[in-house]
Order: structure tokens, then C-alpha cells, then sequence
């Protein structure tokens, strides 16, 4: 009886160390690590509503041309002068951002940008367009070929060197506030 109360003791101390140690694997197995990660990479969600800015303006421009044309006649000249008003918004288009434009490589943020451009081709505001003069009677082509003298004009006045700059310039800081409020600490910008 001696002998089986020792056998039975050895079989329970051993059942449980193996219930122990089959214990121990399970728990170690099936556990949950908190941590935190603090790099920062951009998700396909943040570029799509990088992209769903659409057209973000950076310089308006106001632009104010008086074009005129003379059309000769055998006793007299007819002549057409008019005043035409425009806003020329310069900015970029954030739909044009290619998939690759926003990477993080280290612990930099680089992102490539669309170029400055003119946001919108129909600048001139024609309710405020004013006839200065006019003599004579005009065909709607006399009227049309003058707003496109006048359209070339503003373009030619307005897009100038020093106004795409600025506009760059612009279009830098508020881009690196955007992604500096994202979390970025390091951001390397480019133009296409």
C-alpha cells in the first residue's frame, strides 16, 4: 500500500508539472505586447484627402486691361475701345498628385508637387467688362477677337516670373503647416 501511495504521489506531482508547464506555453503563446511605433507614414486615406483639396490657391491676382481696336473707313474711322477686369488665381491642382508624390524615407517626409499653375483659363469677369468707346457698329467677332486681346494681355502681365514665385513660395509654407500638423517633423518639398 506504501508502494502505491508513492506511485500515485509521483504520478500527481508529475501530472502537475506537466499541467504547470503546459500552462506556462499556452499563457506564453497567447499574450499582448503594448507598444508604440513613431514612425509615421502616410496612409492611401491622408493622400486621398490631400487629393480632395481639389484646386488650393496660392496667389489672385486682379488684372485690369483697356484694349481697343480701329476699324478704317472711307470717310471715317470706327473705333472700339473697352475695359476688361479679371482675377488670374494661381495654385495647384491636388488631383494631379501622383500615387508616389507623398513618401517617407527615414525619418523624412518628401513629397512631390505639381507645378504652379493657373487654376482656372476663364479669368475675365465679363459682367464688369465696360465699353470705353465704341463708334461705329461691331459684328460679336470684333467683340470676341477684343476679349482675347484682352485675355492674352493679362496673361502675358500677370504670369510673370516674380507671381509663380510667390506663388511657390506660398504654396511651401502652407504645405509644410499641413504636413507639420500630420505629425511630420522632417519634410523635404519638390515642384514637378
Amino acid at each position: 500500500m506504501k508502494k502505491i501511495n508513492i506511485i500515485i504521489g509521483a504520478v500527481v506531482v508529475i501530472a502537475v508539472i506537466a499541467v504547470f508547464f503546459w500552462v506556462k506555453s499556452v499563457l506564453k503563446s497567447n499574450y499582448i505586447e503594448i507598444g508604440s511605433n513613431d514612425k509615421i507614414e502616410p496612409t492611401p486615406t491622408q493622400i486621398q484627402s490631400i487629393r480632395d483639396i481639389g484646386e488650393w490657391e496660392f496667389l489672385s491676382v486682379s488684372a485690369e486691361e483697356m484694349v481697343d481696336t480701329v476699324r478704317k473707313g472711307f470717310f471715317s474711322d470706327d473705333e472700339l475701345v473697352r475695359i476688361y477686369y479679371g482675377t488670374l488665381r494661381l495654385g495647384i491642382n491636388m488631383q494631379q498628385l501622383s500615387d508616389d508624390a507623398i513618401r517617407v524615407q527615414g525619418d523624412t517626409l518628401q513629397v512631390t508637387l505639381p507645378k504652379v499653375t493657373l487654376l482656372d483659363k476663364d479669368f475675365i469677369d465679363e459682367a464688369k467688362t465696360k465699353s470705353f468707346y465704341e463708334s461705329g457698329k461691331w459684328s460679336p467677332q470684333a467683340h470676341q477677337a477684343l476679349y482675347q486681346k484682352a485675355h492674352r494681355q493679362m496673361l502675358q502681365h500677370c504670369l510673370t516670373p516674380e507671381n509663380l514665385t510667390a506663388a511657390q513660395t506660398n504654396a511651401e509654407s502652407q504645405l509644410r503647416n499641413l504636413f507639420t500638423q500630420l505629425g511630420y517633423k522632417t519634410i523635404t518639398l519638390h515642384f514637378e
